[in-house]
């Protein structure tokens, strides 16, 4: 019997790294293999793998959309695929693995590797910035919760030095919010160049923090700090008896002058003035543009937390961390709203869905109050062509609708339970009205075109 070993993590470590691992493991065992799947989630690694496991293998399979660490397989081949890879074409994925095809070669020291293979182009770059949303997504969770139990004790409690609101103010929005670039930007960077990147890379972050230059400053120091070292690491080449001093010595000091020189006197100024009329570009919002913005959230999200939905919901954090907190509103709707709106349409016409189907429905609300998108992912994949243009039409008319009534909040997580926070969400109303109506909306399309769709075959 063949043996497979993989790891499964995606960004926000809540659902693809656990239908990935799901998949294979059921795929496997049709197939007549063994498997073992470790789970890299936000609650940490499940399931690890052994060493024998790893040396007994077979193939090996890295279902993974951010940087892992990768020095348990040295030596060995591996397939790297996306999560969402390994979700839809499970069965070709562990083909691939097994024989042999699209696998690389994992090698043993940082000084083996380069720019050329650093990355895979866009999804090279993709891959590391989501390695750094994956840790900082914690911090702004806690940051943004903390932040909006402070204002359960009044808007403007926070403000007396000693109180509880304000203690929980600095936890959360000095202390939470305020390490979310530093911590972006070092994981960026460690993600493209390992550990020596990750002095340069926080410390870059700190600089774009302190300037103004914010998330944006931060993913760009990230991928400054991540290549400077990988190029420093390349041309700087010393006797194998002063090698040592690379790692330690050499690439932190000359890594970081480089990139605190370049974020001080080259790139801060612009990227600051960028953030700022982004930032003010979105305080400013009215009428059509408004509707413009809430339809490019909706066509966003129609990969259902996928990776545009992760890029759109990145961005968002960005103005959570610039003091807008509009845009993590109206992409929590766009969020909610896919699973919310197939789960009444399956409560309300259960005949056009298989009893399968309608238990999924059950589960898929519960999700989608919750902010889990991927609820909704079953459904896409059985009939995409009903599914997608409905959720995402039911996400622009929630979008706008948040938007319109200026709905905010700087927790970038919790769905319906921020309700139980006061003052967590501006404008509570709102929130519900703009979730309320897309999934209406997505519920009324989903049955629309399955209803035609029936009636025609």
């Amino acid at each position: 019997m063949k043996k497979i070993v993989a790891i499964t993590s995606c960004p926000t470590g809540i659902a693809h790294t656990y239908m990935a691992a799901e998949a294979l493991q059921t795929v496997a065992k049709e197939l007549g293999y063994e498997i073992k799947v470790e789970t890299q989630g936000q609650s940490g690694s499940e399931n690890i793998l052994t060493a024998t496991d790893i040396k007994e293998a077979d193939a090996i399979i890295l279902a993974v959309d951010k940087g892992i660490d990768e020095s348990r397989f040295v030596g060995r081949k591996v397939l790297v695929v996306g999560v969402g890879k390994a979700i839809k074409e499970t069965k070709s994925v562990i083909e691939d693995a097994l024989n042999d095809n699209g696998t690389r070669l994992i090698q043993g020291d940082i000084s083996e590797i380069d720019v050329e293979n650093s990355g895979e182009g866009v999804k090279g770059i993709y891959k590391h910035l989501m390695n750094g949303v994956s840790y900082m997504l914690p911090l702004v969770v806690a940051g943004g919760v903390l932040t909006a139990l402070s204002f359960a004790f009044g808007i403007y409690a926070y403000e007396e030095e000693g109180t509880l609101a304000w203690a929980l103010y600095q936890m959360g929005a000095s202390y939470g919010l305020g390490l979310m670039v530093p911590v972006l930007s070092a994981f960026i960077a460690t993600s493209i160049a390992d550990r020596p990147g990750f002095a340069p890379g926080i410390i870059g972050g700190m600089i774009a923090s302190n300037i103004g230059a914010g998330f944006l400053g931060g993913i760009l120091s990230g991928f400054i700090a991540g290549y400077t070292v990988l190029l420093l690491n390349k041309y700087i080449q010393l006797p194998k008896s002063f090698q040592g001093l690379k790692p330690v010595l050499i690439l932190p000091i000359l890594s970081t002058l480089i990139v605190g020189l370049l974020m001080y006197y080259v790139v801060g100024t612009p990227i600051e003035m960028l953030t700022s009329a982004i930032t003010e570009l979105l305080s400013s919002l009215t009428g059509a543009s408004i509707i413009v913005l809430g339809i490019v959230f909706g066509l966003l999200y129609i990969d259902l937390g996928g990776p545009f939905s992760k890029v759109l919901y990145a961005f968002a954090i960005g103005m959570v961390a610039e003091g807008v907190n509009e845009p993590m509103a109206a992409v929590m709707v766009c969020g909610m709203i896919p699973p919310i709106g197939i789960a009444i349409a399956t409560f309300v016409r259960p005949k056009l869905w298989t009893q399968e189907e309608r238990e999924a429905g059950k589960a898929a609300l519960v999700l989608g109050c919750s902010y889990i998108t991927e609820g909704a992912i079953p459904f896409a994949t059985s009939d995409p062509m009903v599914i997608l243009p409905s959720t995402v039409i039911g996400g622009m008319v929630g979008a706008t609708i948040s938007l319109f009534l200026n709905v905010a909040t700087p927790a970038p997580h919790g769905g319906l339970f921020l309700a139980f926070i006061p003052n967590a969400i501006t404008n509570i109303m709102g929130f519900l009205l703009a979730i309320v109506a897309g999934s209406i909306v997505t519920a009324i399309l989903i049955i629309i075109l399955k209803s035609r769709k029936v009636k025609n075959a």
